[in-house]
Protein backbone atom coordinates (compact mmCIF):
# COMPACT_ATOMS: atom_id res chain seq x y z
CA UNK A 1 0.00 0.00 0.00
CA UNK A 2 1.30 3.48 -0.86
CA UNK A 3 -0.45 6.40 0.76
CA UNK A 4 2.28 8.63 2.16
CA UNK A 5 4.86 8.73 -0.62
CA UNK A 6 6.25 5.34 0.34
CA UNK A 7 5.03 1.77 0.73
CA UNK A 8 3.82 0.59 4.12
CA UNK A 9 5.49 -2.25 5.98
CA UNK A 10 6.31 -3.68 9.39
CA UNK A 11 9.97 -3.68 10.44
CA UNK A 12 10.15 -6.28 13.20
CA UNK A 13 13.41 -6.02 15.18
CA UNK A 14 14.05 -9.16 17.24
CA UNK A 15 17.01 -10.21 19.37
CA UNK A 16 18.20 -10.72 22.91
CA UNK A 17 17.88 -8.09 25.61
CA UNK A 18 20.84 -5.75 25.18
CA UNK A 19 21.34 -6.67 21.53
CA UNK A 20 20.67 -3.11 20.35
CA UNK A 21 17.13 -3.51 18.96
CA UNK A 22 15.67 -0.35 20.46
CA UNK A 23 18.76 1.76 19.74
CA UNK A 24 18.79 0.76 16.07
CA UNK A 25 15.02 1.00 15.68
CA UNK A 26 15.08 4.54 17.09
CA UNK A 27 17.90 5.52 14.74
CA UNK A 28 16.00 4.08 11.76
CA UNK A 29 12.86 5.91 12.87
CA UNK A 30 14.80 9.19 13.00
CA UNK A 31 16.33 8.62 9.56
CA UNK A 32 12.90 7.83 8.13
CA UNK A 33 11.46 10.98 9.73
CA UNK A 34 14.23 13.04 8.11
CA UNK A 35 13.19 11.57 4.74
CA UNK A 36 9.56 12.55 5.33
CA UNK A 37 8.30 9.01 5.94
CA UNK A 38 5.27 8.35 8.12
CA UNK A 39 6.27 5.96 10.89
CA UNK A 40 5.37 4.64 14.32
CA UNK A 41 7.68 2.82 16.72
CA UNK A 42 6.41 0.25 19.21
CA UNK A 43 8.59 -1.11 22.01
CA UNK A 44 8.32 -2.27 25.59
CA UNK A 45 8.35 1.28 26.93
CA UNK A 46 5.15 2.37 25.19
CA UNK A 47 3.37 -1.00 25.13
CA UNK A 48 3.97 -2.44 28.60
CA UNK A 49 2.38 0.64 30.22
CA UNK A 50 -0.94 0.35 28.41
CA UNK A 51 -1.85 -2.20 25.78
CA UNK A 52 0.18 -4.96 27.44
CA UNK A 53 0.35 -3.66 31.00
CA UNK A 54 1.18 -6.04 33.81
CA UNK A 55 -1.15 -6.95 36.70
CA UNK A 56 0.64 -4.51 39.01
CA UNK A 57 -0.37 -1.58 36.80
CA UNK A 58 -3.93 -2.75 36.20
CA UNK A 59 -4.88 -3.78 39.73
CA UNK A 60 -5.05 -0.28 41.30
CA UNK A 61 -7.45 0.88 38.59
CA UNK A 62 -9.47 -2.22 37.69
CA UNK A 63 -9.09 -4.55 40.67
CA UNK A 64 -7.13 -7.73 41.21
CA UNK A 65 -9.47 -10.12 39.36
CA UNK A 66 -9.38 -8.01 36.18
CA UNK A 67 -5.61 -7.54 36.52
CA UNK A 68 -4.94 -11.25 36.83
CA UNK A 69 -7.12 -12.01 33.81
CA UNK A 70 -5.84 -9.33 31.42
CA UNK A 71 -2.46 -8.23 32.78
CA UNK A 72 0.67 -9.67 31.17
CA UNK A 73 3.79 -10.92 32.91
CA UNK A 74 6.82 -12.55 31.31
CA UNK A 75 5.95 -16.27 31.26
CA UNK A 76 5.65 -18.05 27.93
CA UNK A 77 1.88 -17.55 27.45
CA UNK A 78 2.11 -13.92 28.53
CA UNK A 79 4.91 -13.32 26.03
CA UNK A 80 2.82 -14.98 23.32
CA UNK A 81 -0.15 -12.74 24.10
CA UNK A 82 2.10 -9.68 24.24
CA UNK A 83 3.36 -10.37 20.71
CA UNK A 84 -0.15 -11.22 19.48
CA UNK A 85 -1.43 -7.84 20.67
CA UNK A 86 1.54 -5.97 19.26
CA UNK A 87 1.19 -7.85 15.97
CA UNK A 88 -2.45 -6.83 15.66
CA UNK A 89 -1.47 -3.17 16.14
CA UNK A 90 1.32 -3.39 13.56
CA UNK A 91 -1.15 -4.76 11.01
CA UNK A 92 -3.48 -1.82 11.60
CA UNK A 93 -0.67 0.72 11.30
CA UNK A 94 0.64 -0.86 8.09
CA UNK A 95 -2.90 -0.90 6.72
CA UNK A 96 -3.06 2.85 7.42
CA UNK A 97 0.00 3.34 5.19
CA UNK A 98 2.69 3.71 7.85
CA UNK A 99 6.08 2.12 8.27
CA UNK A 100 5.68 0.45 11.66
CA UNK A 101 8.84 -0.41 13.59
CA UNK A 102 8.84 -2.76 16.57
CA UNK A 103 11.63 -3.59 19.02
CA UNK A 104 10.78 -6.66 21.10
CA UNK A 105 12.78 -9.70 22.16
CA UNK A 106 9.87 -11.77 20.77
CA UNK A 107 11.77 -14.98 21.57
CA UNK A 108 9.49 -17.56 19.96
CA UNK A 109 9.71 -18.21 16.22
CA UNK A 110 6.10 -19.39 16.07
CA UNK A 111 4.80 -16.07 17.41
CA UNK A 112 6.81 -14.03 14.93
CA UNK A 113 5.67 -16.27 12.06
CA UNK A 114 2.03 -15.83 13.08
CA UNK A 115 2.44 -12.04 13.01
CA UNK A 116 4.10 -12.28 9.60
CA UNK A 117 1.21 -14.35 8.25
CA UNK A 118 -1.39 -11.92 9.60
CA UNK A 119 0.39 -8.77 8.37
CA UNK A 120 1.01 -10.18 4.89
CA UNK A 121 -2.51 -11.58 4.60
CA UNK A 122 -3.91 -8.11 5.23
CA UNK A 123 -1.28 -5.99 3.46
CA UNK A 124 0.34 -8.24 0.86
CA UNK A 125 3.58 -10.22 0.49
CA UNK A 126 6.78 -8.48 1.54
CA UNK A 127 5.13 -6.15 4.03
CA UNK A 128 6.58 -7.94 7.08
CA UNK A 129 10.35 -7.54 7.33
CA UNK A 130 12.05 -9.50 10.09
CA UNK A 131 15.26 -7.83 11.28
CA UNK A 132 17.41 -10.14 13.40
CA UNK A 133 19.69 -8.10 15.65
CA UNK A 134 22.24 -10.85 16.04
CA UNK A 135 24.39 -10.10 19.08
CA UNK A 136 26.16 -12.87 21.02
CA UNK A 137 24.82 -13.52 24.51
CA UNK A 138 28.17 -12.71 26.10
CA UNK A 139 28.18 -9.28 24.43
CA UNK A 140 24.62 -8.58 25.61
CA UNK A 141 25.60 -9.62 29.14
CA UNK A 142 28.59 -7.26 29.11
CA UNK A 143 26.39 -4.36 28.01
CA UNK A 144 23.54 -5.07 30.45
CA UNK A 145 22.98 -1.41 31.53
CA UNK A 146 20.11 -2.31 33.88
CA UNK A 147 21.80 -5.34 35.40
CA UNK A 148 18.99 -7.63 34.21
CA UNK A 149 21.20 -10.54 33.23
CA UNK A 150 22.92 -10.56 36.61
CA UNK A 151 19.56 -10.49 38.36
CA UNK A 152 18.38 -13.37 36.17
CA UNK A 153 21.50 -15.40 36.99
CA UNK A 154 20.88 -14.77 40.68
CA UNK A 155 17.29 -15.97 40.29
CA UNK A 156 15.78 -12.55 41.04
CA UNK A 157 14.14 -12.38 37.59
CA UNK A 158 12.27 -15.43 36.35
CA UNK A 159 11.64 -16.40 32.71
CA UNK A 160 14.50 -14.27 31.40
CA UNK A 161 15.31 -14.93 27.75
CA UNK A 162 18.84 -16.21 27.23
CA UNK A 163 19.23 -17.35 30.83
CA UNK A 164 16.20 -19.31 32.03
CA UNK A 165 14.09 -19.08 28.87
CA UNK A 166 15.12 -19.87 25.28
CA UNK A 167 15.54 -17.51 22.34
CA UNK A 168 14.67 -18.98 18.95
CA UNK A 169 16.63 -17.14 16.28
CA UNK A 170 14.93 -16.48 12.92
CA UNK A 171 15.48 -19.08 10.21
CA UNK A 172 15.57 -16.66 7.29
CA UNK A 173 15.18 -13.02 8.33
CA UNK A 174 15.03 -10.33 5.67
CA UNK A 175 17.93 -8.58 7.41
CA UNK A 176 20.57 -9.70 9.90
CA UNK A 177 22.45 -7.01 11.81
CA UNK A 178 25.60 -7.96 13.71
CA UNK A 179 26.10 -5.27 16.33
CA UNK A 180 29.31 -6.82 17.66
CA UNK A 181 30.87 -6.00 14.28
CA UNK A 182 29.05 -2.80 13.22
CA UNK A 183 27.99 0.35 15.05
CA UNK A 184 24.32 1.10 15.64
CA UNK A 185 24.56 3.88 13.05
CA UNK A 186 25.99 1.48 10.45
CA UNK A 187 23.21 -1.01 11.21
CA UNK A 188 20.57 1.69 10.80
CA UNK A 189 22.09 2.63 7.43
CA UNK A 190 21.87 -1.01 6.35
CA UNK A 191 18.14 -0.97 7.13
CA UNK A 192 17.59 2.23 5.11
CA UNK A 193 19.52 0.80 2.18
CA UNK A 194 17.43 -2.36 2.28
CA UNK A 195 14.17 -0.37 2.31
CA UNK A 196 15.34 1.60 -0.70
CA UNK A 197 16.43 -1.49 -2.66
CA UNK A 198 13.09 -3.19 -1.90
CA UNK A 199 11.16 -0.16 -3.16
CA UNK A 200 9.59 0.64 0.20
CA UNK A 201 11.23 4.07 0.04
CA UNK A 202 11.34 6.07 -3.19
Amino acid sequence: MQRNGHRSCVLWFTGLSGSGKSTIANLVDQLLFERGAHTYLLDGDNVRHGLCAGPNLLAPVYGSEFAERFGLGFGQQDREENIRRVGAVTELLANAGLICLTAFVSPYRKDRDLVRAWVERQNGPGTFLEVFVNTPLEVCMKRDPKGLYQQAIEGKIKNFTGISDPYEAPDSPELELRTAECSAEQCASQVLSYLTVQGILP
